[in-house]
Parts: structure tokens; C-alpha cells; sequence
């Protein structure tokens, strides 16, 4: 059967675009479809891209780009406007929605913008602006991300009542604002929010968010949001969350503890579910589980074996970076080339303020698993750098294995560690460990002299 394209990504965020780019380079004829009004997907239209704009924009506003906060020569004055936070997010979007552009049609991607549906296991509708299509493909990835979770009881409008969609829209900064929900995004605007003055109570129903970081860091994390006025209510669940007209208006969320909270707004992250509702999975023979997602095997493949799915929609880790990768494999896997399994260590990184980055075991995981360890820390205060950058709060640990000394975790917290943690990424993949940072000469004054200094404080436990 002759097909319109070799293959189709729904979705043209990180997983979708690989897959096409990766397809096309391998000779096939490939698509994108794309119902927002960018390429890019979540990614660059609300997600990843605007709120990294925004976190820049607020470290330069609030002086702690330069550690302004612990610097007073370089504190700033006042408090900026929304419009001021948000001045470069347009610009930098567009700037990447280009890129993205020119990178398909560079590789003879073709872009079908409108809203994708199963007609079949290999037929598309696509309704769009220009009308409605059909489209068909020897291979389908599904790669159309996530959306927020609704609140409980009441619409998000955007003012009051915020999902993490509408956060790149604000107008207006709030004098108050409460965070439903410590997950990777509901941590990362607290703390942005915080820097700029915003009154913040966080609220989330486990005992210990970031269960998957190393605990001294989440520890390190909660304690320097504390300093900046966060409310933290941990192990505390929402019951109702309902509007005061006013005026002004304002939100009233209810705990099932019977605590009141009175704010400005209220941002719920508590979670973002697939966005594969609108697809018709059952047309194509799959089925999604409770939050959407579809389950693939290691090579990316659903239970039709023409259809993959990569990317936020097969749930953990959720990352840009893994999920381009995913989409990578998954072109690969439909076309028979062969690329290996993905990476076991990949980077994690949290852009709170401050940022936080790991790769490899955390501690806790470790203990579980009865691995036998020993660590190095390195704070920022011992390192030029971190006194250069008035950052003295910064931390940074390495996990080695005690027997032959493999380097097994890399944890930091503070400035740079989204940067800094590549360096024991690429010696975990190597295979390398403590005798190569003893060896290593790191240049001075930087914060890759935490390696140097952890490993040393390492090599003096082991020693003893």
C-alpha cells in the first residue's frame, strides 16, 4: 500500500520533532502535526521555554544573577511588573519557534498544523483552520504531551484560579499566591514567585516533596525557600478551593485539615495528564491508561506495532532532553535501524532558585539497594567561585562506590549545578570514578573545583 508519508509525529514538541527529523534522515518522507499555534508544542509554547525565560528574568530583576540578596553593592530597587518579566518571553519563543521551523523544513519535514484523530491504525484526520484532512502514514509516533490537571471544584480563569499553562499569561504579579502542588513545576514558580516578593504558601500532600532527589538537597531547597518567606504546609491535601467575589476577588482554599487559606490567586500544579483524549485511540486499536498515557516497550513501540509513542504521554522522566531522545529511538526502532537502548543516566534539573541538578543514585536508593558508599561534599563557600558569585549556600556531593571506587551519583543545589552536573554525567558513562577527579586539573576560579574538593573530602573517608 502506497502511504502519504513514511512517517507521522503527532505533536511536534522535543519527541515529535526528533522522530520526524531523525525519519527524514534516513531518507523517509516524514511529518509533524501541530494544533497549537507554534511548533515547539508544550516546550516552547507554555512549558519549558517560557518559564526559563521568566526564572532569567526574574535572577536579573531581583539581583540574585549576581547574588544581589547577598551582595548589597548589586541589590536593585523596587520590584518589577509582569510586563517587564515577561518582556523576553515573546521574543525568545519566536527565536526558537524559527529554529525549530528551519530545522524541519531543512530536512524536508513537512508541517500539518491542525488537530490530529485516528481513523484508523494508519489513517490521521487532521481539522485545522484550512479544513479537514486525511493523511496517511506507515508509521505513527504519538507524541503529544501533556496538559494540566484540572483544580478541584472550579475552573482555572486565568486571574484567580491559575493552572501552570496560564502562568506565562499573567498580567499582574500577585501580592499572594498559593501552590497546589510541590512536583518539579509547583517548586519551581514557588521559588521564582518568592525571589520577586510574592507571598507564598506551598501546599502539598506528601510528608517530603522531590522524593526522587537526595534528600540533603531537598532539605538545603526547603530551608532556602523558607528564608524568602515560602509558607510550606507539607502533608496537607486540598479539600475545596472557592472564589470571594470581593471585590477584589479572591480564592479560599479549604485543607482537610480545616485550615483556611485567603489569596490573591491560586496555582494548581498537582499533575498533568497525557493529552491523548482527543485522539481516538480506540480507531487505532490502543487504550490509555487513567491519566492518559500509553504504555510502550524499550524500543518506544505500543501494542500496534506501527505505532510508537515517546515523550511526556509515556509518562517518567517528563524531560525535554529524555524525550527528544525517545523520539529519536522510536524512528529508529520503525525502520529497523539499529540504535541501541536510551542511556541509563541521564540529568535531572529542577530551574528552582536555587537550581537544582542530579545524575545517577540518590542516597536513599542506594541504602535500599545495600550498595556500599561513601560521599564527598563540596559546599560553595570553600570554592573561589562560589565566593565570587556571593552564592555560600551552594552544595554539591558525589556518591563513590566503596570497594572500587565508581563514581555512582552526582548531587548539587545552588548556582550553575544544571551545567555543572555534565562533567560526572560523562565520567558515570565512562564508567569512571574517584581516581580521575584526584588526577583531573579543573580550572580555577570555577565551580568544577566542587569535584576536585568532593572527591578529595571522599578520598580522606575512605582513607580513614
Amino acid at each position: 500500500m502506497a502511504y502519504d508519508f513514511d512517517l507521522v509525529s503527532i505533536g511536534s514538541g522535543p519527541a515529535g520533532q526528533r522522530a520526524a527529523v531523525q525519519a527524514a534522515k534516513l531518507g523517509r518522507r516524514a511529518a509533524v502535526v501541530e494544533k497549537r499555534r507554534c511548533v515547539g508544542g508544550v516546550c516552547i509554547d507554555t512549558g519549558t521555554i517560557p518559564s526559563k525565560t521568566l526564572r532569567e528574568a526574574v535572577l536579573t530583576f531581583s539581583g540574585l544573577a549576581g547574588r544581589g540578596d547577598r551582595l548589597p553593592w548589586a541589590r536593585p530597587e523596587g520590584y518589577p511588573t509582569c510586563q517587564q518579566l515577561f518582556a523576553g518571553v515573546d521574543r525568545v519563543i519566536a527565536r526558537e519557534v524559527e529554529v525549530v521551523e528551519s530545522q524541519l523544513r531543512r530536512n524536508d519535514v513537512a508541517i500539518l498544523y491542525g488537530a490530529a484523530s485516528f481513523v484508523d491504525p494508519h489513517t490521521l484526520t487532521i481539522e485545522g483552520d484550512g479544513g479537514r484532512r486525511e493523511v496517511t502514514a506507515e508509521h505513527i509516533v504519538i507524541a503529544v504531551g501533556t496538559q494540566p490537571a484540572a483544580p478541584p471544584g472550579v475552573k482555572s480563569d486565568g486571574e484567580v484560579v491559575l493552572d501552570t499553562d496560564d502562568m506565562v499569561r499573567l498580567k499582574r504579579l500577585p501580592r499572594t499566591m498559593c501552590v497546589v502542588g510541590a512536583g518539579v513545576i509547583g517548586i519551581e514558580y514557588t521559588s521564582i514567585l518568592a525571589a520577586v516578593g510574592v507571598a507564598v504558601t506551598l501546599v502539598e500532600q506528601r510528608e517530603r516533596p522531590l522524593e526522587f532527589l537526595d534528600r540533603e538537597i531537598v532539605d538545603e531547597l526547603l530551608h532556602q525557600m523558607r528564608s524568602r518567606n515560602v509558607t510550606l504546609r507539607l502533608g496537607e491535601a486540598v479539600e475545596t478551593i472557592d472564589l470571594a467575589e470581593g471585590p477584589p476577588r479572591k480564592a479560599v482554599i479549604t485543607l482537610e485539615s480545616g485550615k483556611r487559606i485567603v489569596t490573591d490567586t491560586v496555582l494548581f500544579s498537582a499533575g498533568r495528564t497525557a493529552a491523548t483524549g482527543a485522539l481516538d485511540l480506540a480507531a487505532a486499536g490502543l487504550e490509555a491508561d487513567p491519566r492518559g498515557r500509553i504504555r510502550v516497550d524499550a524500543s518506544f513501540r505500543t501494542a500496534v506495532p506501527h505505532v510508537f509513542a515517546a515523550g511526556d504521554v509515556i509518562g517518567y522522566p517528563s524531560l525535554a532532553a529524555t524525550s527528544s531522545e525517545q523520539g529519536r529511538l522510536a524512528a529508529c526502532a520503525a525502520f529497523g535501524v539499529e540504535a541501541g537502548p536510551m542511556e541509563a543516566h541521564f540529568p535531572i534539573g529542577i530551574y528552582a532558585i536555587p537550581e537544582i541538578s542530579m545524575v545517577g543514585a540518590p542516597e536513599h536508593e542506594l541504602t535500599q539497594q545495600k550498595v556500599p558508599y561513601e560521599t564527598g561534599v563540596a559546599r560553595y563557600r570553600e570554592i573561589a567561585r562560589g565566593q565570587i558569585l556571593g552564592d555560600d549556600a551552594g552544595m554539591f556531593k558525589l556518591l563513590f562506590h566503596r570497594d572500587d571506587h565508581r563514581l555512582l551519583g552526582v548531587h548539587c543545589i545552588g548556582t550553575g549545578a544544571t551545567e555543572l552536573v555534565h562533567i560526572g554525567q560523562a565520567v558515570l558513562g565512562l564508567g569512571a570514578g574517584l581516581d580521575y577527579f584526584l588526577r583531573t586539573v579543573f580550572n580555577y576560579p570555577t565551580l568544577a573545583e566542587c569535584y576536585k574538593v568532593a572527591a578529595l573530602d571522599a578520598s580522606n573517608k575512605l582513607r580513614a
